[in-house]
């Protein structure tokens, strides 16, 4: 099978299973052996076997011998040899430590993969889910924000309360008169009293 139908072929067979971050390298320079690498990872052992199995049914299906494999015991690593084309099926720990991009990822090949693609959700596609129809293309929605409860409205300012028309106010300063030197005559007889009279002499000595 021609290299290009076949790394095709291989790629179409992880996506089939939802394999992630799916690359390919050639390395004719690299090694006489294989013209491509192809490393994929799953989250399991189980979605890692059933990516190999996956990976070998499309190879014998699009005509060519099926493929060898290592590793399906453990599952955390399986190598499918495809004859020119190499796959690597790893969980994310495994592939991380082993980092094969380093080793085999010289020359990146491009290609259409469907996973790495980011998929996009259409606005107009579907409604919000009660009833109504979508917002036209462009529009803004505005948000409305809620009326704040009664219950928690914020307090209004007090007033400073009246003072009663009964209460006591500020006492006045006291003014004290001091007198200079002269006493009243009112003030000298309240505090004395009545001066009693002094009788006449009848008579002349």
């Amino acid at each position: 099978m021609d290299i290009r139908k076949l790394q095709r072929v291989i790629v179409d067979g992880l996506e089939d299973v939802k394999a992630q971050n799916i690359v390919v390298f050639n390395t004719e320079h690299l090694s006489p052996l294989f013209e491509r690498v192809i490393v994929a990872s799953g989250t399991s052992n189980r979605q890692t076997k059933s990516l190999a199995a996956s990976v070998r049914d499309a190879v014998k299906a699009a005509g060519d011998p099926p493929p060898r494999t290592e590793g399906e015991d453990n599952g955390e690593w399986i190598i499918v040899d495809c004859g020119a084309a190499v796959v690597h099926v790893m969980q994310p720990a495994i592939r991380d430590y082993y980092h094969l991009e380093e080793l085999w990822g010289e020359k990146p090949v491009k290609m259409k993969i469907a996973s790495a693609a980011p998929r996009l959700v259409k606005a107009a596609s579907h409604g919000d889910g009660d009833g109504k129809k979508p917002a036209a293309r462009g529009a803004v929605r505005r948000v409305v924000p809620a009326e704040r409860p009664a219950s928690v409205a914020t307090p209004a300012k007090r007033a400073p309360a009246k003072r009663a028309s009964g209460a006591r106010s500020t006492p006045a300063k006291r003014v004290v008169i001091r007198t200079t030197g002269v006493k009243s005559t009112a003030a000298k007889a309240a505090r004395t009293g009545p001066r009693p009279a002094v009788k006449k002499a009848a008579a002349k000595r």
